[in-house]
């Protein structure tokens, strides 16, 4: 016997009408690429949502072509977001910060049809565009008055031309709710990017998964500044799940130094906010520099990799603001847990729920995990054992465009390629990725915990921990450091600071330090750099 319920589709349009027609007076503000701030409503939103439908089927697109954008976090990049799916077009955002062959290679392997091309990245595509093989056309995002001369870019549409004269009024359509809405590529550190492609039901899910209150807990009261990029996994899924609740937006646009977004916080009131490590660092160092306080932020998401404890402690003691500890992947649209202490909690000293908060988190519903030995076996989810993480569920890839990468799913469950341990009360904790985790003498050493160690350090700026090939050990790890200006701090210091924080055979064999520390496109440190630089490395004997 079937239920007596309406079948009505899943769809990424019917969030834009329902905050157009529930929060329509609600802002969305916007730090332009023009540099100026740009403030408009929901209802404001959806009518603009609606013209970029309209300025695509003018321009032949067709549903199912994939519609490039290459752009920042803005109030342009977010109507693109709506008036693409919501036509039946899909949506693939761009990482600028990758190598120019990169971006090259993910605009042929999609096929993109048009480019949306915010200002400051225009030359950029000018000079990639000769080996872009199915643009037609390259929108620059802004008007015509900001429109850089000398551009040699063939067939150039500029974005407010195109929706100028549209009415605004086209009626989205209704079709299957499996029908792709956005497509986003993996960071590539090994071998080619690879694209997930998410349909609208995934996304829909996603954004009612992400809005829980054990998740990310927004609401019509929140302001919400995204810092995760709208080109990175769509910023999150905050684009979606903040309309979805009627939350205010404030995007921040290219600028995510420290001074640009603490301004942003005050003046726009933020409550809520979400990125990387490596742009909370650049704002603690404002903020201390400057003996400058936070007003009405109150959670700070932090994700991408894992947040060392001195800055979960900084935010909390010195600013006042919650961090919550999260992770996921391009491949789960890409919320898979985020870190709130449950109330019994309360009850622990702060060194306690300190070590609760490093934790990655519990998964909403939604989200299956378990971790399994290298034969397949589930492993207890007692805390203590780890192994390979697996995941299941409605916004959960089930293979790679173009079916890149063979089968992706092992039994039903995806591969995360991360180790980590599983404990009663649900928190998932990353130990390591599966092919950075250092193999000792037979037993796994975490190189996350001791980069978090070493990062405790006041010297430290940032850590990075590799194996190095050992004739004895198989592996010894080596600490690789990036002092902070000004600082001092030598191997001897490093080591006897490590000493009682971590296992004993745990300890480096040698410390190496360096000006910088390479990252990923997306913030991560990059390890096959490390590796690739200290290949010929011998650790010290004796």
């Amino acid at each position: 016997m079937l239920g007596l319920m309406q079948d009505r589709p899943l769809l990424i349009q019917q969030i834009i009408e329902h905050a157009a027609l529930n929060h329509g007076d609600t802002e969305i503000v916007s730090r332009r690429v023009e540099g100026d701030i740009h403030r408009y409503t929901y209802r404001d939103a959806r009518t603009r949502a609606r013209q970029v439908a309209e300025a695509l089927i003018a321009l032949g697109i067709h549903p199912g072509d994939r519609i490039g954008t290459l752009a920042w976090n803005g109030y342009r990049h977010f109507e693109l977001y709506y008036g693409i799916s919501g036509m039946g077009a899909v949506c693939h955002t761009i990482n600028p910060r990758l190598f120019p062959e990169q971006i090259v290679y993910i605009v042929n392997h999609a096929e993109d049809r048009l480019l949306f091309v915010d200002l400051n990245l225009l030359p950029a595509v000018e000079k990639l565009l000769p080996q872009l093989k199915t643009v037609r056309h390259v929108v620059a995002m802004t008007d015509r008055a900001h429109l850089p001369a000398g551009l040699d870019i063939p067939n150039l549409l500029v974005y407010e031309e195109l929706l100028h004269d549209k009415p605004g009024t086209y009626e989205w359509p209704e079709f299957d709710e499996r029908t792709a809405s956005s497509l986003c590529y993996t960071s590539g550190t090994t071998g080619n990017p690879k694209g997930v492609l998410y349909h609208h039901r995934s996304t829909v899910l996603h954004a009612y998964g992400s809005a829980l209150p054990d998740t990310l807990g927004l609401s019509a009261r929140s302001v919400v500044l995204p810092v995760v990029p709208m080109f990175h996994v769509n910023a999150w899924g905050l684009p979606y799940s903040g309309p979805l609740v009627g939350a205010k937006l404030v995007f921040p646009g290219p600028a995510l130094d420290g001074a640009s977004l603490y301004e942003l916080f005050e003046k726009e009131g933020v409550v809520f906010t979400a990125g990387v490590p490596t742009v909370w660092l650049a704002l603690l160092n404002h903020m201390r520099a400057n003996n400058l306080r936070l007003s009405t932020l109150k959670y700070a998401v932090i994700g991408g990799s894992a947040a060392p404890p001195a800055m979960i402690e900084a935010f909390d003691k010195e600013f006042g603001v919650e961090v919550l500890h999260a992770w996921g992947m391009t491949e789960m649209s890409p919320l898979g847990t985020v870190n709130h202490p449950k109330a019994r909690h309360a009850a622990l000293s702060a060194s306690e729920l300190l070590e609760v908060r490093l934790k990655q988190g519990r998964p909403p519903f939604g989200v299956d995990m378990k971790i399994v030995d290298d034969s397949g076996k589930d492993l207890p989810r007692d805390g203590k054992a780890f192994g390979d993480l697996m995941v299941r569920g409605p916004w959960i890839t089930s293979g790679y465009f173009k079916g890149e990468g063979g089968e992706a799913l092992v039994d039903g469950w995806f591969p995360t390629g991360d180790v980590a341990t599983l404990d009663p009360d649900g928190y998932m904790q990353i130990t390591d990725r599966s092919k950075d985790v250092i193999k000792s003498g037979g037993e796994w050493i975490s190189s996350i915990d001791l980069e978090n160690a070493a990062m405790a350090h006041p010297a430290v700026a940032e850590a990075a921990v590799i194996g190095v090939a050992h004739s004895k050990w198989d592996e010894r790890p080596l600490l690789i450091v990036h002092r902070k200006a000004g600082a001092t701090v030598d191997k001897k210091e490093l080591l006897e600071f490590l000493a009682g924080k971590v296992a004993k055979w745990w300890l480096p064999d040698d410390v190496q330090f360096v000006d910088a520390i390479p990252h990923t496109a997306t913030g991560k440190i990059l390890k096959t750099r490390l590796r690739e630089d200290f290949k010929d490395y011998r650790l010290p004997t004796g």
